[in-house]
């Protein structure tokens, strides 16, 4: 089953701390840590999208000890529980407030960067958050850089797994304008915005990691 909506009022506050804890975090880490040691380079700068809890960020940032790693939320409590999990941390910036939906548009960071991340997202969000991620991936990565986008996704021509399907009609009952989104209609929003198809890399519990490239 894939992965369910997250928001930091749905996660337990670990005792003592401002620290959130995201079950999905936890068990979809390791498989995208092993998925992003394969494909980043000894060092680089990334740029992490709708961070939540902070454990990503924590773990990834430990793992890539010659990676720099700016994590971002819209929300408060999550802002707070990522510097939580990464107080200590060398390779984190502190983190940042990001609203990939704001008038003027979410703006790049001041420095280009080598990858831009984003776990569980696009799915609990309205489709106008699509194109805006892709817009700021494309706005912020150095040429050759990557976008990874993990989560659900239908594909077209692939049967969808009866837990997708429940967790798509799930979704939708929850708010109208989420649901699994089309990974043509996302790939057409990178496209549009200037980046390049890489690869689709399958995950557990049905779920995708989405390679892009800007060239």
């Amino acid at each position: 089953m894939s992965d369910g909506p997250w928001r930091p009022a749905d996660a337990p506050r670990v005792p003592g701390g401002a620290r959130l804890v995201s079950p999905a975090a936890e068990r979809n880490g390791p498989p995208l840590q092993a998925a992003l040691s394969e494909r980043l380079g000894a060092t680089g700068r990334a740029l992490e999208i709708a961070s939540g809890s902070g454990q990503h960020s924590a773990r990834f940032a430990a793992a890539f000890a010659g990676w720099w790693w700016q994590p971002t939320d819209v929300s408060d409590e999550a802002l707070a529980s990522i510097a939580a999990w990464c107080d200590g941390l060398p390779n984190v910036a502190p983190p940042q407030r990001l609203d990939l939906l704001a008038p003027d548009g979410a703006a790049p960071p001041a420095s280009p960067v080598d990858l831009v991340f984003c776990a569980n997202l696009l799915h609990i969000a309205p489709w106008p958050v699509v194109p805006a991620l892709m817009r700021l991936a494309a706005a912020a990565l150095t040429p050759g850089g990557r976008l990874m986008v993990y989560g659900p996704f239908e594909v077209d021509g692939e049967a969808l797994a009866p837990s997708n399907v429940a967790f798509d009609a799930s979704l939708r009952s929850r708010d109208e304008r989420w649901g699994l989104r089309q990974l043509g209609a996302v790939q057409a929003e990178a496209t549009a915005a200037g980046l390049r198809w890489v690869e689709r890399v399958p995950m557990p519990a049905h779920n995708q990691l989405l390679v892009f490239d800007r060239f």
